[in-house]
């Protein structure tokens, strides 16, 4: 029981809102926690004891736990997304006053938000919803976190944010006031959309190089680690190398291998992928991502169909070719790094065409700065794209930035390479390849398109437009092909 008022409260106690809590506390804001499940309160202040006698006060009913808080009062959620985060606030709000502040840190549709902002503000409270990335280990040493809502309530809470967070040096804290709205939801969102087509384009690396080249997890472990000193360094590819360096403790051989091939999500992908189809925004990295999700689901008819095509003569992979290990390696280091450039790429116009439709006014060059720590998809990386933003707020596309440009001319040939070796092999690398046909697509001034619109007009009367001359056309091309056939 605190004897005077904490700091801040947090309600909801699972794996992050638990690790979460110790890190406030870590950072001297003493805490209350809250969970409807008591004994997780116990647990978490069980838990701030042995790691230092943190400042943790646990609470078993709403009341005290609002009451224990100094005004006005800050509380953050993470609680699962949906009904629960409704039933929570709820449950708060009967004892909160005017002023109060209410934080959502789970995984939330920005639209849901944005109907919670509004419905809070009618009490006089106010309302953050904060996206927190880094699993649990971010959240207990330092994660990003991408506050969108009300700008007083991120200034209330703003001295723990910029303590709690990970640390970059000289890019400092990765929090920043993201904007209005649920544009912190929205934001966090895509992150998790970028981080989809990351894992994918790592995954399919491996397998190029496992399936074609032929390299053991012991080489594999090695090539990820040399990877993750160079331009690659990143959270996922140097927790990839950690993978293949982890033996089976309840067998023989490598535990990699002993992983079921199919991929669970929790829904922000596919929010991602429908964003960018309403949006018009072309992502075709991450929509790949999704799908190649979609068809590790179906294991059982992958199972039936593998043997349908061995009978047809069909194996896992269709050449043996022998490869120059060395070369292959090189040139799929190459490719990962290009895909990954275009993968951003689309998150960030997708992030983008958002805030120009909300009049969110987002900052591309902070986001990548706020992603530089704490968060999964960190990376050295980041660092290029916040450059690249800074030379040139309105960036079109980051491929067209004259540095990733360069690099993706220098990468280009590899990047073919590799995915041809893979068409060649049998080897589904739908991330590099949707990736390529994104670049190849964006760099040519003229696409078939032009047929597409032409058969539109044809079938349906939808006009075209011209290149030699304004306006709208229509073509009776149904009469005028029928009379050249009589």
């Amino acid at each position: 029981m605190a004897v005077q008022p904490t700091r801040i409260g947090l309600a909801g106690l699972a794996v992050m809102g638990q690790n979460l809590a110790l890190n406030i506390a870590s950072k001297g804001f003493p805490i209350s926690v809250y969970n409807r499940t008591t004994s997780k309160v116990d647990e978490t202040v069980e838990r701030a004891k042995k790691e230092g006698n943190l400042p943790v006060y646990g609470f078993h009913d709403p009341e005290s736990f609002v009451n224990s808080i100094q005004k006005p009062r800050v509380i953050i959620m993470l609680v699962k997304a949906g009904a629960p985060v409704d039933q929570t606030i709820k449950t708060l709000s009967a004892y909160l006053e005017k002023g109060d502040c209410i934080v959502d840190g789970g995984n939330e549709w920005y639209e849901n938000t944005e109907r919670r902002e509004k419905a809070v503000s009618e009490n006089g409270f106010l309302y953050l919803g904060m996206g927190v990335s880094g699993g649990e280990e971010g959240a207990r040493n330092g994660p990003s976190m991408m506050p969108g809502g009300s700008f007083e309530a991120y200034k209330n809470i703003e001295d723990i944010l910029l303590k709690v967070a990970a640390q970059v040096r000289d890019s400092g804290p990765c929090v920043t006031y993201i904007g209005k709205g649920g544009s912190g939801n929205f934001v966090k969102m895509v992150h998790n959309g970028i981080e989809y087509g990351d894992m994918q384009l790592i995954a399919e690396a491996y397998d190029v190089l496992k399936s074609v080249g032929k390299l053991t997890n012991e080489e594999l472990h090695g090539v990820f680690t040399e990877w993750n000193k160079g331009e690659l360094e990143s959270f996922l590819v140097e927790i990839t190398a950690d993978i293949f360096g982890i033996k089976d403790d309840k067998g023989d051989g490598h535990l990699v291998d002993k992983v079921l091939d199919k991929t669970g999500m929790k829904g922000t992908g596919k929010w991602t992928v429908q964003q960018a189809a309403e949006l018009s925004v072309p992502s075709p990295t991450i929509e790949s991502s999704l799908d190649a999700r979609f068809l590790s689901g179906l294991k059982d008819e992958r199972v039936q169909a593998a043997k349908v095509f061995k009978e047809g003569g069909f194996g896992d992979v269709l050449t043996d070719q022998t490869v120059d290990k060395k070369q292959l390696i090189d040139d799929v280091r190459k490719a990962l790094y290009a895909s990954k450039i275009c993968s951003y790429a689309q998150g960030m116009n997708l992030i983008r065409a958002k805030s120009v439709e909300k009049g969110w006014g987002l900052k591309l060059g902070e986001l990548a700065r706020i992603w530089k720590g704490g968060c999964i998809i960190r990376a050295i990386f980041l660092d290029r794209i916040k450059q690249a933003y800074d030379r040139n707020a309105e960036l079109a596309n980051l491929l067209v930035d004259p540095e990733f440009a360069k690099e993706i001319i220098e990468r280009q040939s590899a990047w073919r390479r590799v995915v041809c070796l893979s068409i060649n092999s049998g080897i589904s690398t739908p991330g590099m390849s949707a990736s390529l046909a994104y670049f190849d697509s964006y760099r040519r001034e003229r696409l078939p398109a032009n047929l597409v619109q032409a058969q539109r007009d044809y079938f349906g009367a939808h006009t075209y437009e011209r290149t030699d001359m304004e306006g709208s056309f229509h073509t009776e091309w149904f009469k005028i092909a029928r009379q050249s056939k009589m």
